[in-house]
């Protein structure tokens, strides 16, 4: 695969987080300003902010409401039990769930899709971006990517409508288990807008990676639910 074939954002998203592994930048470090940055790779500041807010959405940056962008520190973990699938959540709770799709694209896989998801740099992915609802209140935004080999017989339409339901029903591929971690954050502007919040309200964001039986990744998950309309539930 020729670089020119991978989005921008992704090559800057790929090159930042190499240099934080590389140690360029360490945990707590503050990162030049996104004017700066944006001089650096010579793109406009929106491409910048869209591989920052990325990197963010991952857990591998911090950003600070008038203050910057960080190097975010390792979280505490704590082990859940089972997978996170929105659609079961909401129905169990006797309210309707309903999404609307904001983006859907094939497209290549940043590095960190690559890590997550097992592939090389030459698959492909479906990469979309989603609010879901709960009686029409917006209760999350959601970014799922997907290697495209797994949902190519399907539509776009069974796909949004509820993915793990079109994969066990017409795929005869199942969920066995997803590894999922919670931190806590503030709305971006972006976020704030779909989640109709404040910039700066806070927001619980859920990463969850999902595996078929024999423990294939099928799916990675970055979601941000509204702080106040929605809680996790941990059993043991």
């Amino acid at each position: 695969m020729s670089k020119h074939n991978v989005p921008i954002y992704i090559q800057i998203h790929d090159q930042l987080k190499q240099q934080i592994e590389t140690g360029k930048w360490r945990v707590g470090d503050r990162l030049p300003s996104e004017r700066d940055l944006a001089k650096t790779f010579q793109v406009s500041r929106m491409t910048l902010r869209q591989a920052i807010q990325t990197l963010a959405d991952e857990g591998i940056l911090e950003r600070k409401i008038g203050s910057g962008t960080y190097v975010a520190s390792s979280k505490v973990q704590e082990a859940m039990v089972g997978t996170t699938s929105f659609t079961d959540i909401i129905l169990s709770q006797g309210r309707t769930p309903s999404s609307k799709t904001v983006s859907y694209v094939i497209t290549k896989p940043s590095s960190s899709e690559m890590e997550k998801l097992q592939l090389d740099k030459d698959s492909d992915i479906l990469k979309m971006e989603r609010i879901r609802y709960a009686d029409g209140v917006p209760i999350s935004f959601e970014v799922t990517s997907v290697p495209h080999h797994f949902v190519a017989a399907f539509s776009k339409s069974e796909i949004t409508r509820s993915l793990y339901n079109v994969l066990a029903e017409k795929g005869n591929l199942h969920i066995a288990r997803a590894s999922q971690t919670i931190s806590a954050m503030l709305a971006s502007e972006k976020i704030a807008d779909y989640l109709q919040i404040n910039k700066g309200d806070a927001v619980l964001r859920l990463r969850q990676i999902s595996y078929l039986t024999g423990d294939v990744p099928f799916e990675y998950v970055r979601s941000q639910y509204v702080g106040n309309r929605f809680e996790f539930y941990l059993e043991k």
